[in-house]
């Protein structure tokens, strides 16, 4: 995802902010900007410290699950959530998965937040850990979609050192097998990474 001032961000999360400090417009001898975004702006990847305490943070996150070969699950159009059974469809052996939902075109059309984004449901993390899956993303700000603010998937996915990978634009990639390249940015003890993440096509 781009970064950008008035990109969606998170409700709660602290948006974008990205200004000037010297410009050769202005006569400077070169163009700086200072820039200000939280851990979780736009493409980011989620470490177990997120939400658990001691665990490793994102500068202590294995960057193998973050790359090598991955399946990109489709989750049917009309779908409100991902379950256990959009699970059992990806190939056994995928140790990453990222999903592509409805979201992916709603980016495509405008990158404004929206609260009724498609995610995981428990059932969905208890498949995936079933299938020790290292890593899983999806198109939306969020894995899961919890308005009590319990999020049972994301503390499944993370007690058991899965890396999540969240805002991702996947319009361009139908569901198959790919190479997921990532890497968060290196934040010492860091709750979260924003990450420029891409697939290669086979």
């Amino acid at each position: 995802m781009p970064l950008f001032p008035g990109m969606p961000s998170f409700p709660g999360d602290p948006p974008l902010s990205l200004s000037p400090l010297r410009s050769r417009a202005h006569r400077d001898a070169y163009d700086l900007s200072t820039l200000s975004i939280g851990t979780h702006t736009g493409t980011h990847v989620d470490p177990p410290s997120h939400f658990v305490t001691g665990a490793a943070s994102v500068d202590e996150v294995d960057l193998e699950a973050l790359n090598g070969p991955c399946r990109v699950a489709e989750v049917p159009a009309g779908a409100t959530s991902a379950g256990a059974e959009v699970v059992r469809g990806i190939p056994k052996g995928s140790e990453r998965v990222l999903f592509r939902t409805s979201n992916s075109a709603r980016w495509a059309r405008s990158l404004s937040f929206f609260s009724d984004y498609v995610a995981l449901d428990p059932t969905a993390a208890e498949a995936l850990l079933e299938r020790r899956v290292r890593s899983v993303g999806i198109d939306a700000l969020s894995i899961e979609n919890d308005p009590s603010e319990a999020y049972p998937v994301h503390h499944r996915l993370l007690r058991h050192g899965t890396a999540v990978l969240e805002g991702l634009l996947l319009a361009d990639a139908p569901g198959g097998a790919y190479r997921l390249e990532c890497l968060p940015l290196r934040i010492r003890h860091g709750d979260g990474g924003p990450a420029r993440a891409a697939l290669v096509a086979p």
